[in-house]
């Protein structure tokens, strides 16, 4: 039930970018929208009633985890995540992932922090590539009309030990 109830938010949002396909840039949930391997990130989004705060006017900055990294959270994670009374939680994940201000990869510097939405700060180590806590950005410095999207391949969680 809650995965056809995804897929059809997902769907109904992949339709909804079809009409920006013909635009230049993008705000930061048509882009993720639009590229295909962030699916469960835009069905979390809606679910924690994020989609309009990230189509604002920003700038923001996101750490956006792929498919697989959601996927590779322990099973029923995702799921358990999406019940409206675990809406909290899961809008304090989503917001970890989330600074404010367009942080491009040229304004890095190794073992910076940086606050995030949600209050705590990240560690950004740039000794193995480039890395958040314990994600490695796979992708960066995707510009969207309100900000820069990180595309990264762990999902990172607030208090975790980094």
């Amino acid at each position: 039930m809650i995965r056809t109830t995804l897929l059809a938010s997902v769907i109904s949002l992949g339709f909804a970018a079809t009409s920006f396909a013909g635009s230049a840039k993008m705000d930061i949930v048509d882009t993720a929208v639009s590229a295909g391997s962030f699916e469960t990130l835009v069905a979390a989004v809606q679910a924690a009633g994020l989609v309009e705060t990230l189509r604002g006017d920003g700038p923001f900055t996101v750490f956006a985890p792929t498919d697989a990294a959601f996927a590779a959270l322990p099973e029923g994670t995702v799921e358990t995540l999406l019940l409206p009374e675990n809406k909290d939680q899961l809008v304090a994940i989503l917001t970890y992932h989330v600074v404010p201000g367009k942080v491009m990869s040229t304004d890095l510097s190794d073992d910076m922090e940086a606050t995030t939405v949600q209050g705590e700060s990240v560690t950004i180590d740039l000794d193995n590539g480039v890395m958040v806590e314990k994600a490695t950005v796979v992708s960066a410095d995707i510009e969207t009309t309100n900000g820069v999207i990180h595309v990264i391949d762990t999902v990172i969680l607030p208090g975790a030990d980094s």
